[in-house]
């Protein structure tokens, strides 16, 4: 795999001078495309071997490149606050918005990779690590995405022979580490994970370039080029109209019966009740969240639900059993320009809590496959991608012991208009109602049927829904509490 690696490429200065000018003014006006349009964002990793020249070609693209749209990340050893969260998210607020470039020198392959060599994980896990891998880039891709990933080589002889020469100039001894000469030690060891890591992950939407990494002018001009020719294929592509992928719409059960149409809604639980039921459950919250294992989990709760279905007043019931100082509400609308930049998923990354916190989201990233759908505002290639998307996200909180509590607060169809009424009556509720919500309501089979497409195919064992018979708000908020004490309970007693 990496024979055309080894074989001693070099480029004379006179050629490198020569060839330089041009590939710098041509990159920048690449770059100054691609800030124009705006179209897609550019994400870089540089990954390898220590010695093989990662940092030179990190800096020599800060060099000939405009800094205003192109951000450098050096992912060394995580931080206590990228710790408390799962390992993609310190990738994921970092990623560049349209029309910039991102370069990464460590990326989600280092850790893996040297877990793996180290003894600290086997092979199965980092075959997991790999498919994870897959599967976010190519949902980065599909988002539009331009994923370039260079991979520096040096045969075992070459490594050492540049390490000794680098440690020798005094002007660049201080690159050179014992972790260096660790990893030298261990060549073989890391040769067979890198062969296996780069055939698992090298794929069609975003494959590795291996470059030779002992001559610096030709691994320079081989970078340059590469991206160049990238950047420039991608911009001429976005001026030619794709053909989308037809695929196969989900179809509602052929005799009408559906999960929500199996839903009792008229439970109800009388005020007496209520306020005892009350009383113990954000009583029991309370002291949940202030056991000393609480430290060690995070706990997101999400939810959606029919318009006026009551999910405020549901989480203001939650909230006022919290410590004000560990819960945040993150309520979700249409997102932003600076959200429409990223992929979908970011604007929900970006908010995930450190352990020991809760935090709640009011609608969520579910708006891919319901509102989304509904309304058009993406493809159905997009919503239909979405599903395994979602369950990939939500697997990696839980791997990272959150709590995923998911909410679907559900409401007849006379229930919901009784309250529209009412909304339009009540001066301080005004606010509540807007043309959006009538709209929606013309749309009710059509949401009832994405719904229960979510549904089935995002109710997974490890972060199921629960659906809530909200008729009566009473009778919601109690069983939505004592969901997520149940909840917390069980995660508690795992640790």
């Amino acid at each position: 795999m990496f024979e055309s690696a080894e074989l001693g490429h070099k480029i004379d200065k006179a050629t490198y001078d020569m060839e330089v000018p041009k590939l710098r003014e041509a990159l920048l006006d690449a770059q100054m495309d691609l800030a124009k349009l705006a179209k897609f964002p550019v994400i870089i990793l540089v990954g390898g071997l220590d010695g093989a020249g990662r940092g030179e070609t990190v800096n020599l693209l800060n060099e000939w490149m405009d800094p205003r749209f192109i951000q450098t990340h050096g992912m060394g050893e995580p931080s206590d606050e990228e710790l408390d969260r799962p390992m993609m998210w310190r990738f994921w607020r970092e990623l560049p918005p349209k029309g910039k470039i991102g370069v990464f020198l460590g990326s989600w392959y280092t850790w893996p990779i040297i877990n793996r060599v180290n003894g600290h994980t086997n092979s199965a896990e980092l075959d997991l690590s790999m498919e994870r891998a897959r599967r976010l880039e190519k949902m980065l891709t599909d988002e539009g995405a331009l994923i370039i990933k260079f991979w520096m080589h040096l045969s075992k002889d070459r490594q050492e022979k540049r390490l000794k020469l680098l440690e020798k100039n005094p002007q660049t001894r201080w690159r050179v580490t014992g972790r260096d000469w660790k990893h030298f030690k261990q060549y073989d060891k890391f040769l067979v994970v890198h062969e296996s890591v780069i055939r698992h992950t090298s794929t069609a939407e975003a494959p590795w370039t291996i470059v030779e990494g002992y001559d610096p002018h030709y691994r320079s001009l081989t970078v340059g080029k590469v991206i160049l020719d990238a950047i420039r294929k991608r911009l001429d592509e976005a001026n030619v109209k794709t053909v989308e992928i037809v695929a196969p719409p989900p179809l509602p059960s052929i005799d009408q019966l559906n999960i929500l149409k199996t839903l009792d809604l008229t439970q109800k639980i009388d005020k007496k009740e209520f306020k005892t039921e009350l009383e113990k459950y954000q009583g029991k919250l309370a002291l949940l969240t202030r056991e000393a294992k609480f430290k060690d989990i995070t706990v997101i709760a999400m939810f959606e639900g029919n318009d006026a279905a009551g999910k405020g007043g549901a989480i203001r019931r939650i909230t006022g059993a919290l410590d004000a100082r560990w819960y945040n509400i993150i309520p979700v609308a249409a997102p932003t320009e600076e959200e429409r930049a990223q992929p979908y998923l970011w604007r929900f990354w970006r908010h995930i809590p450190r352990r020991g916190r809760v935090t709640i989201f009011d609608r969520s990233w579910y708006g891919r496959v319901l509102v989304e759908r509904v309304e058009g505002f993406c493809s159905k290639v997009d919503w239909m991608r979405a599903y395994s998307e979602i369950n990939d996200f939500e697997a990696q909180l839980v791997r990272h012991n959150i709590v995923v509590v998911k909410f679907w607060l559900a409401i007849s169809k006379e229930e919901q208009l009784a309250r529209f009424n009412a909304r339009e009556k009540i001066g301080f509720k005004r606010f509540k109602i807007t043309e959006d919500d009538w709209r929606n309501r013309n749309k009710w089979d059509e949401y009832e049927h994405a719904v229960c497409d979510m549904v089935d195919r995002t109710s997974t064992e490890i972060a199921p829904w629960t659906l809530v018979e909200a008729n009566d708000k009473n009778f919601a908020r109690i069983k939505i509490l004592k969901t997520l004490c149940r909840q917390i309970e069980a995660a508690m007693k795992k640790k």
